[in-house]
């Protein structure tokens, strides 16, 4: 059998304040890494100031904008004389059986006492027959 025992009330009060203060002293030490820059008065950088574009005076006269046609035809690099290849893709398709399931394992039928008895008898009977 286990032997229990109680613990007196001063020692249950001792693990209650060790817990107490060991998560006081894991949320300050969650402050203080949070608050580092305060602590030590290092100054946060400032933010990164962003570009901003200023537009530029448009000029009277634009210029046309530049319009590119491009046509990645085959028909139209054949013609051209870039030698256009023709890529044929044949696709073969094979039709599998579907796996037959395994046949189950035929299982011998059980021999019964009386019929043990009468196959040893006959074994008995020709094996005293052969040997005279």
């Amino acid at each position: 059998m286990s032997e229990e025992t109680q613990e007196g009330g001063l020692s249950g009060l001792k693990k209650t304040i060790l817990g107490v203060a060991g998560t006081a002293v894991t949320g300050f030490g969650i402050w203080a890494t949070t608050n580092i820059n305060k602590i030590f008065g290092v100054e946060e950088e400032s933010e990164v100031k962003t570009e901003q574009v200023a537009e530029q005076a448009q000029p009277a006269a634009q210029a046309a904008p530049i319009v590119l046609n491009i046509d990645n035809s085959a028909t139209n690099n054949a013609s051209a004389g870039g030698g256009g290849t023709n890529t044929i893709i044949k696709e073969t398709v094979r039709e599998v059986p579907a796996a037959q399931p395994a046949a189950a394992p035929v299982e011998e039928k059980k021999e019964t006492t009386a019929e043990r008895i009468a196959r040893l008898k006959k074994e008995k009977a020709d094996k005293d027959g052969a040997q005279n």
